[in-house]
Parts: C-alpha cells; structure tokens; sequence
C-alpha cells in the first residue's frame, strides 16, 4: 500500500469475511482490505480458537481507504448491502458470535454516522425485522491467518454473501 494520502480505515462484521472482504476490495476508494478478529477477549486468536466460540470475537473486515474517493457512509451503504443486519449471530448457514453483524467505529464521526445509518436503515421498509447490528469502539485487531486474506481471489469461486 502506497504511504501516501491521509488514509482512514473501517472495520465491520457481516458474517464470514471471505465474502465480505471480496466486496469491499473491489469499492473504489478502497486501498487495502484485511481479514481478522476484533472484540473479543483472546490476544493473538487465531482461526481454530475464533471458531470456538469462546473467544468472543467477531471476524471481520479492516478497510482501508481514501475518503476523496470513498466516504464512510458509502461503505456503510456497502456493508448493509451485503449481509443480513436482523439475525443475531448468524449469516445464512454460518452460526455464531463469531458472525455477528457489527461495525466498529475508529473515531466519533464514524461512530455519529453508523448510529445515523443504522437509524435511517431501521427505519427503511428494507428490512422485515429489527436490526440487531451492534456499533462498537474499535480493538485490537488481530489479523487472520495468511491463507484467509483474499482467500476468494486467490481460490476463485465462492462467495459468503446471505
């Protein structure tokens, strides 16, 4: 990734990352996406432990982007897009906290702006069910394993998408 600009970074959960990472990699705007674990209790999870159930961490996706070219609240449009924000640990087949729907704000403007989304989105006819998307201070995010990181790129095929 270049060094340049004044890069800002995102992170969501929306279900299984593999999916989710593939459809924020290709936002323009979006310089990098990463694959990890945040908000949980476990330092340096990895995959196995996350599956567990037991760390508490929700797998997610770290993006980073150039705001003049992708604001925030394009990304949030993205992230509501892709997932289902009414099931409570759970994406399609993939159950699990691990798999919750979250967005975890990096500053007080995002957090402003993801409690406004999720508001406007609530209050849409989009959704049957109440959304259950949980807005969070970002942690510490510890980054998945090599082979998960654009895993669908790498692999072809696939796709986690509800």
């Amino acid at each position: 990734m270049a060094p340049e600009k004044n890069y800002e970074t995102a992170t969501f959960g929306a279900g299984c990352f593999w999916g989710v990472e593939e459809t924020f990699r290709r936002v323009p705007g979006v310089v990098e996406t990463a694959v990890g674990f945040m908000g949980g209790t476990l330092d340096n999870p990895t995959y196995e432990d996350v599956c567990t159930g037991r760390t508490e961490h929700a797998e997610v996706v770290q993006v980073t982007y150039d705001p003049g070219l992708v604001s925030y609240q394009a990304l949030l449009d993205v992230f509501w897009s892709i997932h289902d924000p009414t099931t409570q640990n759970r994406q399609g087949p993939d159950i699990g906290a691990q798999y919750r729907s979250v967005i975890f704000y990096h500053t007080p403007k995002q957090e402003k702006e993801a409690r406004a989304s999720k508001e406007e989105e609530g209050r849409s006819d989009r959704f049957r069910r109440p959304i259950v998307t949980s807005i969070e201070p970002a942690r510490t995010f510890w980054r998945a394993e090599e082979y998960h990181q654009q895993y669908f790129a790498k692999r072809g095929g696939g796709h986690c998408r509800v």
